[in-house]
């Protein structure tokens, strides 16, 4: 293991404890009935101030991965069944939490025939009849480039659809391992042919140069895509890839300046930015 990976984090990445009115009304009804964002569970930086701006983040079809990711934190191993059930539990839960906006996210569940697409439809429409009130964000997995799949969720039209390229090019192999660089740019192609909305986000610290992280973002407007987020990648446990460098705010300000000249709708760029940040602001 690298010495970087165990240096102690800059000042810019330390986070301040989430407070507000608004924040603890939702703690509260998150604890009274017991229900659970992947917020709470990848303990994100940011959860103080989206729970104040009414955005939650659901992750659906389980916590283990068929994916073995080098920079994820989520199991990896075989999936239990999928949970039938499971749409209108999220549903509930949005309409408890009284989420203005929703962003859903899962695991990749390769080994099934739908690639889990099914359960991501459903998702969608028990949200909308039980809180029709709120828009969406699906943070949706490549289904290994199946169009049909894909199809699926342009069919049922939320607001936005996301889906992360993680890494320039060169990183991929080594950081996605199962995933294809240019398989996620025909996704989000599709998507944004099919009248989506679209957004994709990359992790710094990785060894990526700059001038790879340009030619990521050029790659990303080549398909089409309205929004783009640029955060620090951090090791979740000793097992994972190490932080190459702790990118420097200024750095993350640059990127943002250049992907807004390049005809991004939206760049949120900074250390703390990870997927859902400011999901609720992208709706403009």
């Amino acid at each position: 293991m690298s010495e970087q990976s165990i240096q102690k984090k800059p000042k810019w990445l330390r986070v301040k404890l989430p407070t507000g009115k608004n924040y603890k009304h939702v703690r509260k009804l998150v604890s009274d009935n017991k229900l659970h964002t992947i917020c709470e569970s990848g303990n994100c930086p940011n959860m103080g101030e989206c729970w104040g701006e009414g955005t939650a983040t659901f992750m659906i079809l389980g916590n283990i991965c068929t994916r073995s990711c080098g920079f994820c934190a989520v199991a990896t191993g075989k999936p239990l069944p999928v949970d039938w059930d499971e749409p209108e539990k999220v549903a509930e839960s949005v309409r408890l939490m009284e989420v203005k906006h929703c962003v859903i996210t899962s695991v990749d569940r390769d080994e099934l025939p739908d690639g889990g697409s099914l359960i991501w439809v459903e998702t969608v429409k028990a949200v909308r009849r039980k809180s029709p009130g709120t828009t969406m964000e699906t943070l949706i997995p490549d289904f290994k480039g199946i169009e049909e799949q894909v199809q699926r969720i342009i069919d049922v039209a939320p607001e936005i659809v996301s889906h992360n390229i993680e890494t320039v090019r060169r990183l991929t192999k080594e950081v996605r391992i199962q995933a294809k660089y240019d398989r996620s740019l025909a996704v989000l192609k599709q998507l944004k042919e099919g009248g989506m909305r679209t957004k994709s986000g990359i992790m710094l610290g990785l060894g990526e140069t700059e001038e790879e992280v340009i030619q990521t973002m050029d790659d990303l407007r080549s398909v089409g895509v309205d929004i783009m987020t640029i955060g620090q990648y951090l090791q979740p446990t000793t097992k994972h890839l190490p932080v190459k460098e702790f990118v420097t705010p200024e750095q993350f300000e640059k990127y943002k300046q250049i992907g807004l000249a390049k005809g991004f709708r939206f760049v949120e760029s900074s250390p703390l930015v990870r997927s859902s940040y400011r999901a609720e602001k992208h709706m403009a």
